[in-house]
């Protein structure tokens, strides 16, 4: 179930992917993050990039830099790079220096692999906010209303 969320998720984030769109940036660098770092392209592999609308209109003659494999773009790890010799007519994945292997595994093995510091984090917190919440209680419990009709009036 999890799964196909996800999966759901950045089959739309990759569709729509654009660099120039403010609104989506932190989204997408996270994105870049991990394609860059789990050396993969694309949640089931680089075809999946075939449907975004950027590079469609550019006739696949761009590619997602942070996919790369070249040492070239190894300074570049967000946006869309050119290809260095452009095909005529429409390229396809198969002509971009990118990784074929898919994100799915990686980001699939790296939540089980932190999945405990996950939940531990998460633990901690709900732990220290119940604490909170008790000592605030024990506290309004304790205050006393003040008897002010022995106040002289002015």
């Amino acid at each position: 179930q999890l799964k196909e969320e996800l999966s759901h998720i950045v089959e739309s984030l990759i569709k729509d992917y654009d660099p120039s769109n403010d609104d989506k940036r932190n989204l997408q660098g996270a994105w870049d993050y991990v394609q860059a770092q789990i050396t993969c392209c694309g949640w089931t592999g680089a075809k999946d990039w075939e449907d975004n609308k950027i590079l469609i209109n550019q006739s696949m003659n761009a590619y997602p830099c942070s996919c790369s494999n070249s040492s070239k773009d190894s300074q570049v790890d967000s946006g869309f790079c050119d290809l260095d010799v452009p095909v005529n007519g429409t390229a396809t994945y198969a002509d971009w220096p990118v990784h074929e292997q898919g994100c799915m595994d990686g980001v699939e093995k790296w939540l089980k692999d932190n999945l405990g510091v996950i939940l531990g984090v998460c633990t901690g917190v709900a732990v220290i906010e119940l604490l909170g919440m008790i000592l605030s209680i024990s506290l309004c419990k304790n205050i006393h209303s003040e008897d002010y009709t022995k106040v002289p009036k002015s």
